[in-house]
């Protein structure tokens, strides 16, 4: 009878450690909550600072999330610097000479760390700050959730392979997304992120130079500041949506149906594909394209967190602890 008291007492116990384990590992809108209670105010604060001294800012910073949780989920890994043993994805094709935000990121994390020391994660940083980039542009905002760990490692390869192309095709961005959980309405709905931010020259020109599905004013517009032959003027710039481009809005995509998108990449989600209803839909209803964008945010924000005691809660988001 002890015996079998005791294999109870063990079996409640196992239940016990993995329902905590469980609950550990998920995020949750208040995981700071207790923690660091003024994490939300002092990220707002910084974001608005860095947006006001430059308005793209906001689309840069929004973007550094995209590319940190296309690639092994959102773990921070894109903030880290080189090593003399690790290559990290800065210098990976889709964010070298691109991507940027990284010292706004710093200071940010900074911020928080003054607040609370050693309690936030880069990952986290970076979740808050695209949202509150949004919402400082004049675009929708959500709960964010929260509770990522930091990586310890990045890999570039790894980005170079899981950051869509500003090349590709439709088919290539519908297998990239449901590869990471994420539906074709939220591809339409998290494209419509480039209503924000600009491009390089490098990015868009064979769409200009060489596409039918195009508007041809436009791409005349656009061959005025970016030159056919490779090499010139490559990193000179383009705003993704011409009417707003510092406005978080829909004009994103009434430029698609006006075959004004600036990437190739873009324009694939109106060209005669199953993503046109979704793109026509959001050009004339920008409160659904803001709820939309809202709900695949936070799904984005899902993918792969390191939770519990994975990873580490990194002091410096350039390197780790």
């Amino acid at each position: 009878m002890a015996t079998f008291s005791s294999f109870k007492a063990s079996i409640t116990l196992a239940i016990l450690l993995v329902l905590v384990t469980t609950s550990s590992a998920q995020l949750s809108t208040d995981f700071y909550s207790k923690s660091c209670p003024n994490l939300f105010n002092t990220v707002k604060f910084a974001v608005h600072s860095a947006i006001q001294k430059e308005a793209r800012m906001g689309a840069s910073l929004l973007r550094l999330f995209f590319h940190d949780c296309f690639v092994n989920g959102c773990d921070g890994s894109v903030l880290l610097d080189d090593t003399s043993s690790m290559r990290g994805e800065k210098g990976a094709t889709p964010n070298r000479n691109s991507a940027r935000g990284f010292d706004v990121v710093d200071d940010i994390k900074s911020a928080v760390e003054k607040a609370c020391p050693g309690v936030v994660s880069c990952a986290d940083v970076l979740a808050v700050t695209a949202r509150d980039s949004v919402s400082i542009l004049g675009g929708p905002s959500w709960n964010v959730k929260l509770g990522r760990r930091d990586a310890k490692s990045a890999s570039l390869s790894a980005a170079n392979n899981g950051i869509p192309q500003p090349t590709a095709n439709l088919n290539a961005l519908i297998s990239r997304f449901s590869a990471l959980g994420l539906s074709s309405k939220d591809l339409v709905a998290l494209s419509g992120s480039h209503t924000i931010g600009q491009a390089r020259c490098t990015s868009f020109r064979a769409r200009i130079y060489n596409e039918s599905n195009i508007d041809t004013s436009f791409a005349r517009a656009r061959q005025g500041n970016c030159p056919r032959a490779r090499g010139s003027g490559d990193n000179n710039l383009a705003p993704l949506d011409l009417q707003t481009p510092t406005g978080f809005d829909n004009n994103y995509f009434k430029n698609l149906v006006s075959r004004r998108g600036l990437l190739h990449s873009d324009q694939q989600l109106f060209s005669g594909g199953s993503t046109d209803f979704a793109v026509k839909a959001y050009s004339s209803n920008p409160g659904s394209f803001a709820s939309d964008f809202a709900a695949a945010m936070i799904r984005m924000g899902d993918i792969s967190p390191l939770t519990g005691s994975s990873g580490e809660i990194r002091k410096n988001c350039r390197r780790k602890n």
